[in-house]
């Protein structure tokens, strides 16, 4: 393997490093042993549930060639899963502000196990069904935790600043250290001891497992919306109800939204980008390496909600604007730095410059994450929070399944131009956000039913 990648790795590395141990009084939030208690268990589990999700990733699509599918079934089997997400899966990750958010996390469970268990058959039928429970996982996974983590930290009576802690801490162990350690261990079943590119599925299937048992043990249930009469229809309503009448929640998930979207967007174009002319590039290495720029980054967020001043909305501004700046990079080269004839080979000084373009853009991602779930807990309501949080999914997997449907229609620099876009205009929306973050809600509930007898509070 070159040189470069073991630079670029270890100088990531040095920089965390760096920054986990320089954190000085200020850096830190000082809490309560109940809290450490608290916090400490559900990263044990959010870290459980990430690696059981992080060791299908690199495989699924491995998975679908050994069974003999082509390019367009294993579009089409990744697009039913997105599809279902958007689906079936905001319906049951809604029932979470009704039925209860352990309950859902639970589901979550089961329905990713009972994924895994559809790998080991080579049937396209079973495996759409694989995806479609894939799908509902993935909403489940992406609002059920959250939801359950602010609820009961607030009935628990902690101060509002120590949800920055876990959110950080979150990110840094389930979307980077566990993330790095999964591909590992995924390859380790698959090259090392050569079980079969089902293994992981089977891996994740214990680890989902395990986390299952400790919230069964360990957590209590929590609601949102308590009231009976309340059908799911009407929580649709109640949820599209208060996007409408909040500015702030609406900018919210407008910037979800777009964010995460171009984020899915690069996961498809990162390799076609580092190997134009099928170069020979280390893709597990890379990915380790973009989940350690991810750990830089969620660091040095905690760094920053640890301290009063920059708030997140401000900071967040500059992290969309360098993210964006960053997806920009594959277009620059390809019209600065001319293109190799050769086919094969090692990684381009091309591929080398957007790989660095590649690591500042994970490190945004690592920042993005606890910021949003910070910002989520202060303007999101209650009641509905799951609901909500589902409904900022939608517009998200209608986007990739468009993109991936439409993967080879357009140039990839077209693709990246695009991502950048909307990058920037999540800079813009975040400005918005920041200039009215401090006022309150132009219409509360009580007015909005005086105007509307038929509209639906979200407490009753």
């Amino acid at each position: 393997m070159e040189l470069f990648y073991f630079v670029v790795f270890g100088a990531l590395g040095a920089l965390v490093a760096a920054l986990e141990l320089s954190k000085n009084n200020k850096d830190r939030i000082s809490t309560s042993p109940a809290f450490n208690s608290f916090k400490n268990n559900y990263l044990v589990v959010y870290s459980l549930m990430m690696a059981g999700d992080w060791l299908q990733g690199p495989y699924v699509y491995y998975l679908y060639s050994t069974y003999g599918f082509g390019k367009g079934e294993i579009g089409q089997l990744f697009i039913a899963g997105f599809g279902s997400s958007m689906l079936f899966g905001t319906i049951v990750g809604s029932l979470a502000d009704k039925q209860g958010r352990r309950r859902a996390c639970i589901t979550y469970c089961i329905t990713y196990i009972l994924s895994c268990i559809t790998k080991h058959s080579p049937q396209y039928k079973i495996l759409m069904i694989g995806r479609v429970l894939g799908g509902i996982a993935t909403s489940l996974l992406f609002s059920a935790f959250e939801s359950w983590l602010v609820a009961e930290h607030n009935k628990r009576g902690f101060e509002q600043q120590w949800l920055s802690l876990t959110f950080s801490k979150a990110i840094f162990l389930g979307n980077g250290l566990v993330a790095i350690l999964s591909g590992l261990f995924g390859n380790l079943l698959v090259d090392s001891l050569s079980l079969g590119p089902v293994a992981p599925f089977d891996a994740a299937a214990c680890f989902l497992a395990i986390g299952m048992a400790i919230i069964l043990s360990s957590w209590t249930e929590n609601f949102g919306d308590p009231s009976e009469n309340k059908d799911l229809l009407t929580q649709f309503k109640g949820a599209a109800v208060a996007i409408a009448s909040d500015e702030k929640i609406a900018l919210l998930g407008a910037i979800q939204s777009l964010f995460e979207g171009s984020m899915y967007t690069f996961v498809f174009l990162w390799t076609p980008a580092l190997s134009p002319n099928d170069e020979d590039i280390p893709h597990g290495f890379i990915f380790a390496t973009f989940m350690l720029a991810s750990m830089l980054g969620s660091s040095l967020a905690s760094r920053l909600m640890a301290r009063s001043s920059p708030r997140v909305e401000s900071y967040m501004q500059i992290v969309f604007v360098v993210s964006s700046a960053a997806l920009l990079l594959p277009i620059l080269t390809n019209f600065l730095v001319a293109p190799s004839e050769v086919k094969g080979g090692s990684i381009s000084f091309a591929g080398c410059l957007q790989l660095l373009g590649f690591c500042t853009f994970e490190a945004c991602v690592g920042i993005f994450w606890p910021s949003i779930m910070k910002m989520r807990s202060q303007y999101i309501p209650e009641e509905a929070r799951s609901t909500i949080m589902n409904f900022f999914r939608i517009p998200l997997n209608i986007f990739v399944c468009v993109v991936l449907y439409n993967v080879n229609a357009f140039p990839i620099t077209v693709m990246f131009g695009m991502c950048s876009i909307f990058l920037f205009v999540a800079s813009i929306l975040q400005r918005r956000l920041m200039a009215i973050s401090d006022k309150p809600k132009v219409e509360t509930w009580t007015a909005m039913k005086e105007r509307d007898p038929e509209a639906e509070p979200l407490n009753d």
